[in-house]
């Protein structure tokens, strides 16, 4: 299992950074708040899960051990992927997700988009228990610059699984009310809309 890479950033995607680490780019998944961190030119190094697919390997990173930690303990639960490991760490910080764990918090768990009532019910009682032991904290995200927010916010849920027009109309929905924010903030409050439709 590859746990961590280190290396120059080559790229920052929408949903994913690629770190060149001895001559090799590596691909890697990650939630807004940790792509925002990222800087490409700058050196970073970050803490990665490896998920294996009959037709695919990916890699998964963050800013962090214990939110890597968190990732791969939420996939112990049945209908729990590492798409939906990682949305929900996308709309939830980690230490809001495990207070949410342990306290048996189903509105706060519900407001990741393909999470219903149920699945936090499940996730909670699993998770109740050994979400304790899965600690540490997490930086403030850094805002992401420019001026193409809303393009990069529908990219990164088309790219999470939802129909382009669906995501279009909840970015929409969130940049009425609250106006500009950086990628995270806007992508975060779009996945809360969207699980609400759910």
């Amino acid at each position: 299992m590859i746990s961590s890479v280190r290396g120059e950033v080559l790229s920052v995607g929408l949903d994913h950074v690629v770190v060149e680490v001895g001559g090799v780019g590596f691909a890697v998944q990650a939630t807004p708040s940790t792509l925002a961190t990222l800087r490409r030119g700058e050196q970073t190094r970050l803490h990665t899960a490896l998920v294996v697919r009959e037709d695919s390997l990916t890699l998964f990173g963050f800013a962090d051990a214990a939110a890597r930690e968190l990732f791969l303990l939420l996939q112990t639960v049945s209908g729990i992927g590492p798409r939906l490991a990682l949305a929900a760490l996308a709309v939830l910080d980690p230490d809001k997700l495990r207070a949410a764990l342990a306290e048996g918090n189903i509105t706060v768990l519900t407001q990741v988009p393909g999470i219903g009532r149920k699945g936090a019910e499940r996730l909670s009682l699993e998770l109740r228990d050994k979400v304790n032991a899965v600690g540490g904290t997490t930086g403030e995200a850094l805002p992401a610059a420019g001026s193409a927010v809303r393009a990069e916010v529908v990219e990164a849920l088309t790219g999470l699984g939802f129909a382009a027009r669906q995501a279009e109309q909840a970015v929409e929905k969130v940049l009425a009310g609250a106006g500009e924010g950086d990628t995270a903030t806007v992508l975060r409050a779009a996945l809360t809309t969207l699980g609400r439709k759910r």
